[in-house]
């Protein structure tokens, strides 16, 4: 990829960048598959159902994309996909502690979900027929879909009976499977491009845009990072911190694969962002699946990334204050204060959380869970700020 590339804009549509990096996902898995198959490396099963769970709970959060198809998009619904989230985000911090409960769920998405979706595509008037009819890329579409959904059945049968195949050919199995999806993703991004009316959604009947959707999926994995913490550091529980990084890192990813949004501020989503958001849901996606093996350089890459994150926003603050020092000041609403004091708080806790993963004897483990806790419903806060600021500017706008 030339350099003038890199830095073009890049051209993802969200059910795209979701697709790519769950296929990524997969397709790493099923490479790590084969070395876990002859005893080089551990493999932690919890993490890897987690982390799908995860990204089934962004698709119906952020699409109203169900394992099952298409649905409208409503508060209920959202519900729904933040209990999948909060479920498959324990699953990663906690062995066990669902038994069973991950895998039924990833077997009853994978099957019966997948069988649904095939045959909504055969029987729908404007899927299969439709597509046979347009040819060219739509031909690609019912080879990548099919693929997508079969395998996807494939998947849930292996889930039903762990030794149904060989480890290698499970692998094997598994990767022919991501391939598929992102297969399908860059036909889908195609089709978007060529025909933007394709892009369509199933209902909406609430506002939550994507980059809330992710505050939102965030602000629980907080939440639920820094209580679990609690009994953990009371030694009432087990934990995997390789999960929990490699399920911060995929957050992480998704978010500057579709907006360029980082822990360190905004950029141009450009190819270059791409690449690096593939680079992080790939390091995520290794230490979610294999325990400890990146535990070090995550743990320092995160923490240095909260730090310079809250000291950039915190420097941004100060010198706004700065500037308008001496000036009259505009009468502004109290929720648009909430809203800076809000980032303010949020500024200092990434901070003391950066700092804390970097000097782990700086604050013991109850202070850090509960840092966590602070900062996770900080940013619940923050988006429920955002909301009332949007119905605002809406009946403003109405009014006039």
């Amino acid at each position: 990829m030339s350099k003038s590339l890199l830095f073009n804009k890049a051209d993802l549509q969200l059910e795209v960048v979701i697709l790519i990096i769950a296929g990524l996902i997969v397709s790493i898995t099923g490479i790590l598959l084969f070395p876990v198959a002859t005893g080089s490396l551990p493999y932690y099963e919890n993490g890897l159902y987690g982390l799908l769970l995860v990204m089934f709970a962004l698709q119906i959060v952020s699409l109203g994309k169900t394992p099952f198809g298409d649905m409208k998009r409503t508060w209920l619904l959202i519900a729904a996909g933040v209990i999948v989230a909060a479920v498959g985000i324990v699953t990663c911090f906690v062995p066990d502690i669902f038994n069973e409960t991950p895998r039924l769920l990833l077997m009853l998405f994978f099957g019966p979900g997948g069988f649904l979706l095939f045959m909504q595509m055969i029987l729908s008037r404007d899927r299969l027929m439709n597509w046979l009819k347009y040819g060219g890329i739509f031909r690609h579409l019912i080879a990548g879909c099919s693929l997508v959904y079969l395998l996807s059945m494939v998947i849930a049968l292996l889930l039903l009976n762990r030794n149904l195949l060989t480890t290698q050919v499970t692998a094997a199995v598994v990767l022919t499977y991501g391939v598929s999806i992102i297969y399908l993703a860059l036909v889908l991004r195609k089709i978007y491009l060529a025909y933007p009316q394709a892009e369509k959604r199933g209902g909406e009947s609430v506002d939550l845009p994507m980059d809330r959707a992710i505050i939102l999926l965030i602000g629980v994995f907080m939440v639920l990072l820094g209580l679990l913490l609690i009994p953990v550091n009371l030694r009432m529980l087990p934990f995997s911190g390789s999960a929990q990084l490699g399920l911060l890192m995929v957050f992480f990813s998704v978010q500057m694969l579709a907006s360029g949004s980082t822990p360190i501020g905004p950029f141009p989503r450009t190819w270059l962002m791409v690449l690096f958001g593939l680079l992080f849901a790939s390091l995520g996606t290794v230490s979610c699946v294999i325990p400890e093996i990146l535990v070090f350089p995550l743990t320092v890459l995160i923490g240095i990334l909260n730090i310079l994150g809250g000291l950039l926003n915190l420097g941004k603050f100060v010198f706004q204050s700065l500037k308008g020092r001496g000036k009259p000041r505009a009468s502004l609403p109290p929720i648009v204060h909430r809203l800076v004091l809000t980032q303010l708080v949020l500024s200092l806790l990434s901070i003391v959380f950066g700092t804390s993963m970097l000097i782990s004897s700086l604050l013991p483990g109850l202070v850090i869970g509960i840092v966590l806790t602070a900062n996770g419903v900080v940013l619940l806060y923050l988006l429920y700020i955002l909301s009332v600021i949007d119905r605002m500017s809406k009946t403003m706008e109405n009014t006039r």
